[in-house]
């Protein structure tokens, strides 16, 4: 079985996000989201908190298919922590030239160090094509809305954050 690897940072889990996941579930029968922990950064959400937001909304978005996306951590490469999960695909997606064009470097340098590591792009849906999780961040802090950019469970964590 085929098992599809997805990192990213997750802070938080955007449409965008979730539509490239359910690319990854036409592509792999099994996705593993993947969080990347960097001690040098301090995410908005902790670890669990995106953990428990991305669960949430892919069991509100593919309820069929919930069962199919697992969360894990990482703070090692990419490729060695999609070996390590059993993972031999690695999923990326695309929302312009800009990000093909970092994202085909980072495909070249990952196949040099893991050339059984398949890097397959999928390209972000029209809708989600302006979304990155730090805008959405920069706008929920200004108090703006962000309902049509994120799932519901993470417009209301934001809320939530923001009273508190």
């Amino acid at each position: 079985m085929t098992v599809a690897f997805y990192p990213g940072s997750f802070d938080p889990i955007t449409n965008g996000h979730i539509d490239v996941l359910v690319q990854a579930l036409n592509v792999a029968p099994r996705v593993i989201v993947a969080i990347g922990i960097h001690p040098g950064k301090t995410p908005l959400f902790s670890f669990e908190e995106r953990a428990d937001l991305i669960r949430t909304s892919i069991a509100e978005a593919l309820p069929a298919r919930a069962g199919d996306v697992s969360v894990v951590s990482f703070s090692n490469l990419v490729v060695d922590a999609a070996r390590q999960h059993g993972a031999l695909m690695l999923i990326r997606g695309l929302r312009d030239g800009t990000d093909l064009d970092y994202e085909m470097q980072m495909a070249g340098m990952n196949r040099q160090m893991a050339p059984d590591v398949q890097t397959v792009f999928l390209p972000a849906g029209v809708a989600s094509r302006p979304i990155t999780a730090t805008l959405v961040r920069q706008i929920a802090a200004m108090g703006g809305d962000v309902s049509a950019f994120v799932p519901a469970p993470v417009f209301a964590a934001l809320k939530a954050r923001k009273k508190g």
